[in-house]
C-alpha cells in the first residue's frame, strides 16, 4: 500500500497541470485515477483512452446502469465528446499501478486457468502492446471490489454485456469462478 501512495505522489508531482475537468472523476477515482480513497472504485489510471471513452459513452446511453452507484451516471451525463476525449487522454497517460491487494496463490492459479480459457482473448495485461486494441479493458491489477461488482452484475443481469463474446465467456460462471478470477487479477504485479 505504501508503494501505491508513493506512486500517486509521484504522478501528482509530474503532472504539470491537471485539467479542471478531472474534478468530474476525482471524487471517486482521485486526480491520479488510482482511487486510493475509494477502494470499491476502479483504477482508471493507465486504461487505454479508447476503453475509457467507450465506458463513459455506455453510461451516457444507458448500456451500463448506475443502480448501486448513481454518482457515475450523474458525473458523466453532461460531458461533451471533446471533454470525454480530454479525460480519456489524461487518465490513459498516467502510469497504471496495481491494487497491491492480498491474494491466495491456489485460487490465483485456478483463476489463471479460467482467464486463459475464457477471458484472455479480450482482456490482455495492461503492459501488452495491444492493450488499446483489445476488445476489453485490462483487468490485471484492478480492484477486487470493483471486479466483483462488475462480474456479479453480468451474472445477475444488473449489467448488460456490451459484446456477445462476454455473455458466451461467462456462460456457466458461478461464485467460485469469480472468486478465483479475483485472486488471479489481484496477483498481477506491474514490471518495474
Amino acid at each position: 500500500m505504501v508503494l501505491l501512495y508513493a506512486c500517486a505522489a509521484d504522478v501528482r508531482a509530474e503532472s504539470a497541470a491537471i485539467p479542471e475537468l478531472v474534478t468530474v472523476c476525482a471524487a471517486c477515482h482521485g486526480e491520479t485515477g488510482l482511487a486510493i480513497s475509494h477502494p470499491s472504485s476502479p483504477i482508471i489510471a493507465g486504461i487505454p483512452a479508447q476503453h475509457f471513452e467507450e465506458a463513459v459513452y455506455s453510461y451516457q446511453d444507458g448500456a451500463r446502469q448506475c443502480e448501486i452507484e448513481p454518482a457515475m451516471c450523474a458525473a458523466v451525463s453532461n460531458l461533451q465528446e471533446e471533454q470525454i476525449v480530454e479525460l480519456a487522454d489524461h487518465f490513459s497517460a498516467i502510469p497504471r499501478v496495481d491494487s497491491s491487494e492480498l491474494f491466495d496463490n491456489a485460487l490465483a492459479e485456478i483463476g489463471e486457468v479460467i482467464h486463459n480459457d475464457r477471458c484472455a482473448r479480450c482482456h490482455v495485461h495492461p503492459e501488452d502492446e495491444d492493450a488499446a486494441e483489445s476488445l476489453g479493458i485490462p483487468l490485471h491489477g484492478q480492484r477486487s471490489a470493483y471486479l466483483r461488482y462488475a462480474l456479479e452484475g453480468y451474472l445477475n443481469g444488473r449489467r448488460t454485456t456490451l459484446a456477445p463474446r462476454m455473455a458466451e465467456a461467462m456462460d456457466g460462471f458461478d461464485d467460485k469462478d469469480i472468486e478465483a478470477l479475483l485472486h488471479y487479477y489481484a496477483s498481477h504485479r506491474s514490471p518495474e
